[in-house]
């Protein structure tokens, strides 16, 4: 009898902790990533670290025991993807100071600080395209083990590229011959990373340049290239890169048309080519060398000492006479139309930044880059909005967990009070932070 009534009181405790474990989202407006009509009054049930359910609150029947947020008067949408974030830099200004300086600490403490940024921001998923091995997968794996907070990551370890420049080989591979080339991707395959980060392919053999895609292809896994120079872009093409990173060449004023019809030959033989610009922070550069108030904004100090906050500080204290942006104000009248070209041409264009560049901080970034594309260039909101959450995920083969609010994928959600798709800039201020179930920031606040 005993027995009985324990386990009788054993399942109604594990009904109990089940019950509890839902969530309810109710009354916002749900843009659900896939750039369709947005879903008022929306329902969205969540069961542990996925999604139950999604509809109208006429359509869903919200159990009795369910934990409600209300997220009337809200905007909700799947949590943005950073797709070109480089957790071992913040913001400062100096690299020749700050490797040496930190170098040591990146894995304990500067990466961690990055990526628990990145998600308050409202980040759920990041690509780390360009850092060191060993730190890479330990972050990583930490963060999906939840033992720190993040994102969920992406991470290619070192760049591979034809030399390291003076000081990086710590993070950048060079590669002497083919062979060369297909051993050190074999090595980064071996260590798990997620996807191999490509540069200065102009500079490499053609038989070298060739071996790096191939060899990552055998192995599963995509390749993202700078797109720095032209030869590096016709290369890419040639060998069958998957995504190119920023804008690219210099201050010239547009894509030569040789390129331009390589790249709309890709994309009209039905292989998808993606795309990401990075552009705010060529395009917003003036504004906060003359404005720099916004460099006083604390979010990024999160997960730094004191010290280093003091540090990044000083290093920014005249943004004007930064060599990193020297050339920028040449190259920014040329952004806007460079990016129309790759609109034109058919690439699917995916937001990133390459937070942690000089003035870039991660809880700042990916919000500005939406809202360059809107407000600047004119982008349909939504269309921009499916490039932070739809087409990153698509582009590193997760969609069937992540990008969306559907029925079945991860919980990862956020929302915004106010309508984003009119004001998209609302998105600086994230309300609510949702991943894998689990509520991170609530009413702008951190849930520790």
């Amino acid at each position: 009898m005993k027995f009985f009534l324990c386990l009788v009181l054993s399942f109604g405790l594990l009904s109990q902790v089940h019950a509890q474990a839902i969530k309810a989202l109710v009354g916002g407006t749900l843009i659900d990533g896939h750039g369709g009509i947005p879903i008022r009054n929306s329902v969205i049930l969540i069961e542990g670290e996925r999604v139950r359910a999604v509809g109208t609150q006429s359509e869903i029947d919200i159990p009795p025991a369910a934990e409600i947020i209300s997220t009337e008067g809200m905007s909700v949408l799947p949590g943005l993807w950073e797709s070109h974030a480089h957790l071992q830099l913040n913001g400062h200004g100096v690299y020749t100071h700050w490797r040496p300086t930190y170098r040591k600490i990146f894995g304990s403490v500067i990466m961690p600080s990055s990526a628990h940024q990145l998600l308050m921001a409202g980040v759920t998923s990041a690509r780390d395209l360009g850092g060191p091995l060993e730190e890479s997968i330990d972050v990583r794996d930490r963060i999906n083990k939840g033992e720190i907070p993040g994102p969920t990551l992406y991470v290619s370890g070192p760049f591979i590229q034809k030399a390291p420049y003076p000081g990086t080989d710590f993070y950048r591979w060079g590669v002497n011959g083919a062979d060369d080339a297909r051993t050190k991707v074999r090595k980064l395959a071996k260590a798990g990373v997620n996807v191999i980060k490509y540069i200065d392919q102009d500079l490499m053999t053609l038989e070298e340049a060739s071996a790096v895609v191939d060899e990552a292809h055998k192995h599963g896994l995509p390749v993202v290239a700078h797109s720095h120079r032209p030869e590096e872009i016709r290369r890419g093409l040639q060998f069958g890169i998957d995504n190119f990173e920023h804008t690219g060449l210099a201050n010239a004023p547009e894509y030569p048309a040789d390129i331009m019809n390589m790249i709309k030959e890709r994309t009209a033989s039905g292989k998808k080519l993606f795309w990401t610009p990075t552009i705010e922070g060529l395009y917003n550069y003036e504004y906060v060398r003359d404005n720099p108030e916004k460099l006083d904004n604390d979010s990024w100090h999160l997960g730094l000492p004191d010290s280093i906050v003091a540090d990044i500080r000083a290093s920014l204290r005249h943004p004007g006479q930064l060599s990193y942006f020297q050339i920028t104000p040449y190259r920014k009248p040329h952004l806007q139309r460079k990016f129309n070209q790759l609109v034109e041409s058919g690439v699917i264009l995916m937001i990133g930044t390459d937070s942690g560049i000089p003035m870039k901080f991660h809880s700042q970034s990916t919000w500005n880059e939406i809202d360059v594309w809107v407000n600047e260039f004119g982008y349909d909101p939504i269309l921009a909005i499916k490039s932070a959450t739809y087409w990153p995920s698509v582009m590193m083969g997760v969609e069937k967990d992540y990008g969306t609010v559907v029925e079945g994928k991860y919980a990862d959600i956020i929302a915004v009070k106010g309508d984003v798709l009119r004001y998209v800039a609302l998105l600086q201020d994230v309300d609510m932070v949702m991943k894998h179930g689990k509520v991170v920031k609530l009413d702008g606040e951190r849930i520790e």
